[in-house]
């Protein structure tokens, strides 16, 4: 999606250690990260698996929803990716049709 912005939730496993980003090519940024080329967190505590996104029109909507859900308590975050993603599947294959 041309002009498109991503907030997404990767997860190490199934309830996990969990991270929140935001990016605008959410299949480069996922590959990124499962490649260990993003140094930091993801690397150090093996976080790759995606398991969660949203997607915005806006980056400045994209930012402020990234912001407001790092502040959410843990099982909030939890019960999100559980909303659409019940058994914590990588939507990385996904991606691309």
């Amino acid at each position: 999606m041309a002009g498109a912005y991503y907030v997404y939730i990767l997860a190490s496993k199934r309830n996990g250690t969990l991270y929140i980003g935001v990016t605008n090519d959410l299949a480069r940024r996922v590959w990124q990260h499962r490649e260990g080329l993003v140094p930091g967190f993801t690397k150090n505590y093996g976080v790759h698996r995606l398991v969660y996104y949203e997607i915005f029109e806006d980056v400045r909507n994209a930012i402020d929803r990234d912001t407001r859900l790092k502040k959410w308590k843990r099982q909030w975050k939890i019960d999100l990716i559980q909303t659409r993603n019940l058994y914590w599947d990588d939507l990385y294959e996904t991606l691309n049709g």
